[in-house]
């Protein structure tokens, strides 16, 4: 029975993997703990499962743990992720990983060396839009896909965020925070190993804090060119958190998924525009946790997990250098596919 752990629980995105562990037709894992550096979260969800609640995560790595689930405030998330593949675990990550190259370049030494894996809980994969979309795709349909264009935008709802939030050092930067969704859903709906990407942020608002609200990536592929703009400026009495949406353009067609909408239309040389009938989808960490209890790497595993991670990272650097065009490429993470993780966990 795999043992799982919570490393860092300052985001609610930890009840993605809580509420899953929770599930009457979920079995087969022990939940050892939870640790967050204010006691008071820790053992608030720690009392949900009746396991210990503990201050410092070497506490529960120490007792021999196979998924370190990391969730804590961003700033610290890339060393809690070193240290959890170092003490043998498998990583399984809310976004963002980590908030630096430097700290991206760590994690990947970590998986390469240790021979875990590093797993994102990219939801938007599984949402039902996204899989319609991805079968149209790769039916062909569409042709080559030349173009994706993403929009998003997120209420802030500052009086419910936390003080670290707006701290640029906890925080890390909206791009990096942000767009590793789309540029994940870039790289699904037009695969590649290598680009050039740039970002550029807002400036802060006045009088407030000095958090900027809005931003856009870019990827530049040898195949495609990806814009993905995101931000924190979805008006308050808007109806969806954030009207999430992606357009696809292929050389016979195009595609453009309405998230918060439930929608997906589209239209090529040969039909008109229709929408299209959308498939179950999959709870935020439902696969990951399916995989982990068959012995199988998730499907968002680290080949995945570094590219998207690296891409926003980038994205983030080259706007806090005023928009320079950095190169992107899979081999700066030294992982190919995770076939070689699967070889190593087995060996």
């Amino acid at each position: 029975m795999p043992r799982i752990a919570i490393i860092g629980a300052a985001h609610p995105h930890v009840d993605y993997v809580l509420d899953e562990l929770a599930r009457t037709d979920r079995a087969g894992f022990e939940l050892v703990g939870v640790q967050d550096a204010d006691r008071e979260i820790a053992e608030r969800h720690a009392a949900r499962f009746g396991v210990p609640a503990v201050d410092h995560a070497d506490d529960l790595l120490a007792r021999g743990v196979d998924v370190a689930v990391i969730a804590g405030i961003y700033g610290g998330r890339g060393a809690e992720v070193v240290a959890a593949l170092r003490a043998g675990a498998h990583v399984l990550a809310d976004k963002p990983l980590c908030t630096s190259v430097a700290e991206l370049d760590a994690i990947a030494a970590a998986a390469a060396q240790t021979g875990r894996t590093v797993n994102l809980m990219l939801e938007k994969r599984g949402y039902p839009e996204t899989r319609a979309a991805l079968a149209v795709v790769r039916s062909g349909e569409l042709g080559d896909i030349v173009g994706i264009t993403s929009s998003g935008p997120h209420k802030l709802n500052r009086d419910q965020r936390p003080a670290w939030f707006f701290d640029p050092a906890a925080y890390g930067g909206i791009l990096g925070d942000l767009s590793v969704h789309d540029l994940d859903a870039a790289l699904l709906f037009a695969p590649a190993d290598e680009g050039v990407v740039r970002g550029v942020v807002s400036a802060p608002l006045d009088g407030e804090d000095l958090f900027p609200r809005y931003g856009a990536a870019t990827l530049t592929t040898p195949g495609t060119v990806v814009a993905a703009e995101v931000s924190w400026l979805t008006p308050r009495a808007s109806d969806v958190h954030g009207d999430y949406r992606l357009r696809l353009v292929g050389t016979r067609g195009t595609a453009e998924i309405f998230w918060a909408r439930g929608r997906v239309e589209v239209t090529t040389d040969d039909r008109p525009t229709r929408e299209l009938e959308l498939p179950a989808g999959l709870r935020p960490a439902q696969e990951a946790l399916d995989a982990f209890a068959a012995g199988r790497t998730p499907e968002v595993g680290t080949r995945d997990s570094l590219a998207a991670t690296r891409l926003a990272l980038l994205a983030q650097k080259s706007a806090d250098q005023g928009g320079v065009a950095l190169p992107w490429s899979r081999t700066a993470d030294g992982v190919v596919s995770d076939v070689a993780s699967r070889r190593q966990e087995s060996s």
